[in-house]
């Protein structure tokens, strides 16, 4: 008879070390295993071991289960040669030791699972006469004292465990893997656009070096795509604020204008010249735009800034975007990725929006411009407003850098796995063929955040932290307001810098418009009906 396998050949030095470590590990087994438990031992010391065996009893079950089929068989061949090897080099006296231990640890395990009060089981489901009341309370005692003395760390991925688990019931699997999937898919859309438009901002400050033009700062990544929670994959933006310093010998005035049809607060950029001549003396060579006259430096071959990025006094949004279209087409064949991708330039509005692809990706990018409110976490961009016509100098207040910072905030401090950033998504996602904002439930769900405690946003709350959102919606609907979150917002986060005038200033109604127009807001209340029914399918079948 030869042993099953190939097994390769075993030194008499291997099998006689082997049989040792068996022998070892086997006399250590019977020396560690639990002793009976005497009735002299308190209920607490008998609940904990109890709990401690079952404890380790599932872990066992988990790890043997997690245990894969190849090395099984490769443990069970290497024992198996061993032992066929000591049969033939004439070590029966290892067989003999190891066969002799196996049956005394099998007669001493038989004869302890026939003692009564064994079987916790059995022990716990009797009910003695008079006895059994008594047994319930002290076993519940015993058990409360036990989870008392537990480590707290055990009892944090305890929690975590079984939230895990529960996440089950709230979120269908189908749903939840998209949602981590499209996670990782933003991460990944994320990053190489940011190195991308990084790319393209360092080619400009070399590009731009000794000339009178806005000097493109670094830009930062803002929206729903670097906030976690893009709606839909079809329709991702990567979109970049890149703030504007001015050129030397000028500065950025901000003047805050009122038009009745734009809603929010809106600013004109006004150019201001600055003298650049040295304190002691002004030198003829240094080209002031103050102390020289408009004529004297028109002279100079280069074009000026104010002739081209501006209307009169105040910087041109719509200028400002063409310039910046021309400088991304002039300078993409320079950048190292222009070898693997391709660029394709959408028409610029307001913004310099273009297309990179690659064997079947494609990623679409917006940059915005924006000029910074003091050292605030506030800017004034180039961003699209609702209105019909929007005057090329005007450029609206955007919170977008505050609010992702707030969201950021939030993730940091929430609880693991927190559901605000799958509640966010779920509700823009649903929202496909319904006159509701993704930038309406946005804000909805910060208005949430600010209000309900973090602890509440664990993810087997995550159905009823959307039940909420829908509340918030519908009551905002009925009041025909819905104030806008940061504007006004006494309570924003102190880590988060804010201009003193935004704080305090009356908070945009987000619903001015249902306010003033009756026919569209019988229509917001129907489709908020439908939202929550979308909401509700979704859930139910997990697509």
């Amino acid at each position: 008879m030869a042993p099953a396998g190939n097994a390769a050949p075993v030194e008499p030095g291997q099998v006689a070390m082997a049989a040792k470590v068996f022998l070892f590990v086997l006399l250590q087994t019977l020396i560690q295993y639990p002793q009976m438990v005497g009735d002299g031992l308190d209920e607490v010391t008998r609940a904990r071991m109890e709990l401690r065996a079952k404890l380790l009893n599932r872990e066992m079950t988990r790890l043997l289960q997690e245990l894969e089929q190849s090395s099984l068989e490769r443990s069970v061949r290497a024992w198996g040669a061993l032992l066929w090897a000591a049969l033939q080099q004439g070590q029966f006296w290892a067989l003999a030791g190891v066969l002799g231990l196996l049956l005394w640890l099998w007669f001493i395990r038989s004869r302890r699972s026939r003692q009564p009060g064994n079987n916790g089981e059995e022990e716990e489901e009797g009910d003695g006469d008079g006895g059994g009341n008594e047994g319930e309370e002290n076993s519940d005692v015993s058990v409360q004292a036990v989870y008392n003395d537990d480590d707290a760390s055990e009892g944090e991925d305890h929690d975590l465990a079984n939230e895990v688990e529960e996440e089950e019931d709230v979120i269908a699997h189908s749903l939840r893997r998209h949602l981590e999937e499209y996670r990782v898919q933003l991460m990944k859309g994320c990053a190489i656009t940011k190195v991308l438009v990084d790319s393209f901002t360092m080619f400009f400050a070399d590009l731009l070096s000794g000339f009178s033009y806005p000097v493109p700062q670094r830009a930062i990544g803002v929206g729903s795509a670097f906030e976690g929670w893009s709606p839909r994959e079809e329709d991702v933006v990567y979109c970049f604020l890149v703030p504007l310093s001015p050129p030397l010998g000028y500065t950025f005035h901000l003047e805050m204008v009122t038009l009745g049809h734009l809603p929010g607060r809106n600013f004109c950029v006004r150019v201001e010249p600055v003298c650049t001549c040295p304190r002691e003396q002004q030198d003829e060579n240094v080209l002031c735009s103050v102390h020289h006259p408009e004529e004297e430096q028109r002279r100079n071959e280069e074009p000026t800034f104010l002739n081209t990025l501006c209307t009169g006094s105040y910087l041109d949004v719509d200028k400002t975007a063409r310039w910046f279209y021309q400088l991304v087409r002039a300078s993409w064949p320079a950048l190292p990725q222009s070898h693997s991708w391709q660029l394709v330039l959408l028409p610029p509005s307001r913004c310099c929006k273009f297309k990179v692809t690659r064997d079947g990706e494609s990623l679409t990018v917006e940059l915005l411009f924006g000029v910074q409110e003091g050292n605030s976490d506030i800017y004034v961009s180039s961003q699209p407003t609702q209105a019909l016509f929007t005057p090329s100098t005007m450029w609206p207040e955007t919170y977008a850098v505050a609010e992702m910072e707030f969201l950021k905030l939030i993730t940091e401090q929430a609880p693991p796995h927190s559901c605000h950033l799958k509640c966010l998504h779920v509700l823009a996602r649903a929202l496909l063929g319904i006159g509701f904002s993704t930038y309406t439930m946005k804000t909805i769900v910060m208005h949430l955040l600010n209000t309900v405690p973090l602890s509440g946003w664990r993810m087997t709350l995550f159905r009823r932290r959307l039940e909420d959102a829908m509340q918030y919606l519908h009551s905002s609907l009925k009041e025909k307001r819905l104030d806008h979150f940061v504007v006004g917002n006494r309570t924003f986060p102190q880590e988060i810098l804010l201009p003193p005038d935004v704080k305090t200033a009356q908070p945009p109604n987000l619903f001015h418009r249902l306010a003033m127009d009756p026919a569209a807001h019988a229509q917001a209340m129907d489709e908020c009906d439908e939202l929550r029914h979308r909401l509700s399918t979704m859930l139910r079948d997990g697509r």
